[in-house]
């Protein structure tokens, strides 16, 4: 059922209105849709390399302020909405102890979920079920989704269609690997 779903949401990269299309994935892909708004920026892009940054900058804007909706999903709503979410992602066991350490790592938290492959959508319930300041939450998301969504971007812009199995392949472990270099990086400084 997915697998149809996710070929649906591709087959809309070239309507007359993708880019409304992008902005409703990528604000629901922040608090509960299960496919990212990349499924539709790469083809979009592609197709019309000259709009890339104003496709990336309507996927930021709408990811940021979906991610305020699930923001305000775990702080105003949790235990009717945040945790069955989160349950049926398979995150309800690690919720209770993830919750009582989020708010110390709550910048990284929101970075690494921003930008990795990790679902944003997760980080985004539980920075309001936690309490992790509003601002703090929308600055790092601004960070995390711009550079995710403008570096995109940026390579379908320059290097065209072959690059687009990179992308979709290998992007996210890279980004994966950064982010875990850089908070190596951190930490030896910090501690060694």
């Amino acid at each position: 059922m997915i697998r149809r779903f996710y070929d649906w949401v591709i087959g809309l990269a070239h309507h007359r209105h993708a880019l409304w299309v992008l902005a409703i994935v990528a604000f629901v892909e922040s608090s509960v849709f299960p496919i990212p708004p990349d499924v539709l920026m790469i083809p979009m892009i592609l197709a019309r390399p000259s709009r890339a940054w104003l496709i990336a900058g309507v996927a930021l804007i709408a990811s940021v302020l979906g991610g305020l909706l699930g923001y305000a999903i775990g702080a105003l709503a949790f235990e009717s909405l945040g945790a069955p979410i989160l349950a049926a992602m398979g995150k309800a066991d690690a919720m209770a102890e993830f919750s009582t350490r989020f708010n110390d790592f709550g910048f990284w938290a929101v970075l690494v979920a921003g930008i990795t492959p990790f679902p944003y959508k997760v980080i985004t319930i539980m920075s309001g079920w936690t309490g992790m300041p509003l601002v703090t939450f929308i600055a790092t998301s601004i960070l995390a989704r711009a550079l995710r969504f403008f570096i995109v971007a940026a390579l379908l812009w320059k290097f065209g269609p072959p690059i687009r199995e990179f992308i979709e392949k290998r992007l996210p472990l890279v980004f994966t690997a950064c982010v875990i270099l850089l908070l190596g990086g951190f930490f030896f400084v910090r501690y060694i």
